[in-house]
């Protein structure tokens, strides 16, 4: 999942940002409105964590450019009014979801990933291959009964590829999809994590590289 966390308060939004990447999640982070724009305007979020009270362009108006561009990403406002009318009106500029300050980390992480399950097609409560079993909700994955120690991008990788069973996915997509704009596009990150992640499988090996187009669960 992609995320982007637009705080203005850096220790606030850092420690967002470091929260959800721990939590599997693939995180930008940016200060001001106008900044969050502009990533918008280049990458894909499934969900876009928005302080309201943001400086330059206020958080209020980058919700409402999101509405008005037809964007699929959903919008969790932060905010720290916490009057009923504020969060009505928060929801009325299209956001999805409302959370007021001071909030538990905790119930950041299941809206984050509430919504990021509406962000993208819909997909079965557990995603299964053969006899590999993942369970996003639980953070678990089992293959032949036996639960198995991934790492936070050890999972995501799996979990993009067992979403589209089938489908080639090639490293630059699970680049965008699983690291972040930190990452560099040249790196081999997602190969050596593959590797691990193959072994971690075991036999019969399920996941297949294809020539010049990435990698690929299950048959075509």
């Amino acid at each position: 999942m992609r995320v982007l966390v637009a705080e203005d308060f850096e220790v606030l939004a850092r420690s967002i940002g470091t929260g959800l990447r721990r939590e599997g999640m693939a995180v930008d982070v940016v200060l001001d409105g106008a900044d969050a724009l502009d990533h918008l305007a280049l990458t894909r979020y499934d969900v876009v964590v928005l302080d309201r009270d943001l400086p330059g362009v206020h958080g209020d108006d980058v919700c409402r450019r999101l509405v008005e561009n037809g964007t699929e990403s959903r919008v969790l406002m932060l905010t720290a009014a916490s009057t009923v009318q504020d969060r009505v009106h928060g929801l009325d500029l299209g956001a999805d979801d409302y959370l007021p300050k001071p909030f538990d980390f905790a119930e950041l992480v299941a809206r984050v990933r509430a919504l990021g399950r509406r962000a993208t097609p819909p997909v079965p409560p557990t995603l299964a291959y053969a006899d590999i079993v993942l369970d996003p909700a639980r953070r678990v994955v089992t293959r032949a009964g036996r639960r198995l120690d991934l790492s936070p991008k050890e999972f995501a990788l799996l979990e993009c590829l067992l979403a589209a069973p089938g489908i080639a996915l090639s490293a630059e997509h699970l680049l965008e999809r699983v690291w972040d704009e930190a990452a560099d596009p040249f790196t081999t990150a997602v190969k050596h994590t593959m590797r691990r992640l193959r072994a971690k499988l075991g036999e019969p090996p399920v996941i297949h590289t294809i020539r010049e187009g990435g990698y690929r669960i299950g048959d075509s």
